[in-house]
């Protein structure tokens, strides 16, 4: 092959997934928006939303395993380690 048919190979393959990574950012902004308006309406409805999974996380809680416990929230939600150290410290207290 010719390195000019390369190089343009190259250039519109990284034009593509930096088309998508916008894209998949832009997404998640609005994931993020849409989850925080439905926590708004739940709250003021009075209604507690917590997942029938996470009990597990409540019993390694109990047990004195908040590590584990953190870890346990990270592979129920995919949450990343902030957000789950956050989430468990909440129901810890």
């Amino acid at each position: 092959m010719d390195i000019a048919l390369i190089a343009l190979l190259i250039v519109g393959v990284a034009l593509a997934v930096s088309g998508l990574e916008v894209k998949l950012k832009r997404t998640d902004r609005r994931i993020a928006r849409l989850e925080t308006k439905v926590d708004l309406i739940l709250d003021h409805l009075g209604i507690e939303h917590t997942d029938p999974r996470l009990g597990r996380v409540g019993e390694l809680l109990r047990q004195g395993k908040r590590i584990e416990a953190i870890k346990a929230y990270r592979e129920i939600t995919g949450a990343g380690l902030k957000e789950a150290k956050d989430a468990v410290d909440a129901m810890a207290s």
